[in-house]
């Protein structure tokens, strides 16, 4: 587990590969919007995705609202609470 990306407005954290769990066969991401306390994880083709995705806006050395931007285009995807124990 790695926190790859953190703001004001968004944390993402990354899952290696793990053979013997079938979630994390090839990895995943878990992503969080902090104000609204929602987030989701994501694997398989979705985290592949997400991982070229990233690496491609990276290459352009984007600001911290661009980063929030492209994060919020998996708003309607985090229908998981966060729960702070």
């Amino acid at each position: 587990m790695n926190v790859i990306y953190n703001s004001d407005q968004y944390s993402v954290v990354e899952f290696g590969a793990d053979a013997d769990q079938d979630a994390l066969r090839f990895g995943g991401y878990e992503i969080m919007d902090k104000p609204s306390k929602r987030e989701v994880f994501i694997a398989g083709a979705l985290a592949e995705s997400f991982r070229r995705e990233v690496k491609d806006l990276i290459a352009t050395e984007p600001s911290v609202e661009e980063i929030d931007d492209f994060l919020g285009n998996y708003d309607p995807f985090m229908s998981q609470a966060v729960v702070f124990h």
